[in-house]
C-alpha cells in the first residue's frame, strides 16, 4: 500500500526544501507550497495524508490555513510548526483542530515521529486494500490504523453488510501480527451445541464422535488475530466461559484438563446496539467491557455517500470475470441514482445490484434501467407509512429504511426469503429488523 503524500506549507524556501528532503529520506512523498492559498488550491484535487504548516506566513498565516482546511477537509491532520515565543497560539491552534505543534528548532527524528503518529492511512481503490473516500471513512480508517499498532481488543459495530470483517482484516494487516493467522468465526452461524467445541477445541473422547483431539479457533489463531463475528449472538452461558478465556489468556479444550496459554489479538463485531443488549440482559456487562476496549462504529453506506461510486466501480471490476463482462462503466444518470438510493442492505446489497446490472445491460454502459432499484431514491420516494417525502425533515434515514423494507415485503407478498434477497440482507437480519419495528410500534 503506497503512503499518501505529505503537504509541506512553508514560506522560507531553504526550510521548506530541508523539510521535504527529510521526509523523502524517510520514504515519504512530499509536496510543497510556499503559502496558504496555493496549498488550498492543491488540496482541491490532491489527497494528502498530513499537512505540515508553519504558523508565521503571508498572506495567509498558519492559523487561517488550519481553519480553512478543517472547514473543507476535517479529517486531514494538520501539524503546526511554530517558534518558542508563540506556544500560546499553538495551544489555541490545537483547540481549533491541529493534531499537534512542533516548536522550532526541532530534530528530524522528532518530526518523523510526529508524522508517523498522525499520518492518515492510504486506501488504494486499485489494490482492493480498502475502498473509502468519504470523510467519515477516512477518519475511521485513521483510527483503525492507530489501534492496529497496539494489542488493544477492538469492538466493531455496524449494520449488516457494512464491511465489519473487511475493517477487521484491515486492522490485522496493519498490526505486528500481519504475517500470522487471521481466524474468523461467525457466532451466529454455528449451532449453540457446537460453538463451544469450535471455539475452544476438544480432546479425544470428550463426547460421542470425538475420535481425535481438535484445536479450536483460539488455538488456530495463536500469535495472530481472532475475529469473533456477531458476538452478540453468543449464548449467555458460553459468554461466561469466553470471559474467563479473555481474562486468563489461556484456554482449556472441551473434555481436557490442560490450560493452553494464548498469545492472540481479539476483534469482535456486532450488528446490534451492544449497550442495549447489556441493558436487556442479553449480553454480559463484564464481557462487554472486556471486548469494548477500543470501539469502532462503522457507519452505514447511506451515511458515507462519497464511498458509493468508488465501491460500485471497484465491485464492477471485481465481478467482471465472474459475469464475463469486462470494460463496463456506469452512465452519469446511473451513478446519480446509486448515490440517491438509501442502501438498507449496505455494501452487500450494492454488490447484488451491480452484479445484476452487469448481466442485464446489453452494452458496455450500465444505464439506470438496468439497476432495478426500488423507487426509494432520496429525491423521489414518498413513504407509504407516513405519507411524507423522504427529504422532509419529518422522515429520517431510519424511517426511510423501515418504509423500504415494508414496501419490499409487500411487493413479494410477505415472503421473507424473497424480500431478503431483494434487499441484499440475510433472513436473520430481516427478522431482527422486523422485530425492532414491532417493538417500536407497540
Amino acid at each position: 500500500m503506497n503512503a499518501l503524500p505529505i503537504l509541506v506549507v512553508e514560506d522560507d524556501n531553504d526550510l521548506r526544501e530541508a523539510l521535504c528532503d527529510t521526509l523523502a529520506l524517510a520514504g515519504y512523498e512530499a509536496l510543497s507550497m510556499a503559502d496558504g492559498p496555493s496549498a488550498l488550491e492543491l488540496l482541491q484535487n490532491q489527497r494528502v495524508g498530513l499537512v505540515l504548516t508553519d504558523v508565521q506566513m503571508k498572506p495567509m498565516d498558519g492559523h487561517t490555513l488550519l481553519r480553512e482546511i478543517k472547514a473543507r477537509y476535517p479529517y486531514v491532520p494538520v501539524l503546526m510548526m511554530t517558534a518558542y515565543g508563540l506556544i500560546e497560539k499553538a495551544v489555541e491552534a490545537m483547540r481549533e483542530g491541529a493534531c499537534n505543534y512542533l516548536p522550532k528548532p526541532f530534530e528530524p527524528d522528532h518530526l518523523l515521529a510526529e508524522v508517523a503518529r498522525y499520518m492518515l492511512p492510504s486506501f488504494d481503490v486499485e489494490s482492493g486494500e480498502v475502498i473509502g473516500q468519504d470523510p467519515r471513512t477516512v477518519e475511521l480508517l485513521s483510527l483503525a490504523q492507530r489501534v492496529a499498532n497496539t494489542e488493544a481488543t477492538v469492538m466493531i459495530t455496524g449494520e449488516s453488510g457494512t464491511g465489519k470483517e473487511v475493517l477487521a482484516r484491515f486492522i490485522h494487516r496493519h498490526s505486528s501480527r500481519a504475517d500470522k493467522s487471521f481466524v474468523a468465526i461467525n457466532c451466529a452461524a454455528i449451532p449453540e451445541n457446537l460453538l463451544e467445541a469450535t471455539l475452544f477445541g476438544y480432546d479425544k473422547g470428550s463426547f460421542t464422535g470425538a475420535s481425535q483431539a481438535h484445536a479450536g479457533k483460539f488455538e488456530q489463531a495463536q500469535e495472530g488475530t481472532l475475529l469473533l463475528d456477531e458476538i452478540s449472538e453468543m449464548p449467555l452461558g458460553l459468554q461466561a466461559k469466553l470471559l474467563r478465556v479473555l481474562q486468563e489468556r489461556e484456554v482449556e479444550r472441551v473434555g481436557g484438563s490442560k490450560a493452553i496459554p494464548l498469545n492472540i489479538r481479539v476483534i469482535a463485531t456486532s450488528n446490534r446496539d451492544m449497550a442495549d443488549e447489556v441493558r436487556n440482559g442479553r449480553f454480559r456487562e463484564d464481557l462487554f467491557y472486556r471486548l469494548n476496549v477500543f470501539p469502532l462504529p462503522l457507519p452505514a453506506l447511506r451515511e458515507r455517500s462519497q464511498d458509493i461510486i468508488p465501491l460500485a466501480r471497484h465491485l464492477m471490476g471485481r465481478l467482471a470475470s465472474s459475469v464475463g463482462r469486462h470494460g463496463m462503466v456506469f452512465s452519469e444518470d446511473a451513478e446519480r441514482q446509486l448515490t440517491q438510493y438509501s442502501w438498507p442492505g449496505n455494501i452487500r446489497e450494492l454488490e447484488n445490484v451491480i452484479q445484476r446490472a452487469m448481466i442485464l445491460a446489453p452494452g458496455e454502459v450500465v444505464e439506470c434501467e438496468y439497476l432495478y432499484l426500488p423507487k426509494v431514491a432520496v429525491s423521489e420516494y414518498t413513504s407509504p407509512l407516513a405519507g411524507n417525502p423522504v427529504n422532509s425533515p419529518s422522515m429520517d434515514m431510519k424511517s426511510l429504511e423501515k418504509a423500504h423494507i415494508v414496501e419490499t415485503l409487500a411487493a413479494v407478498k410477505g415472503s421473507r426469503k424473497q424480500a431478503a434477497e431483494r434487499l441484499g440482507i440475510s433472513e436473520r437480519t430481516l427478522r431482527y429488523k422486523l422485530q425492532q419495528y414491532r417493538e417500536e410500534d407497540s
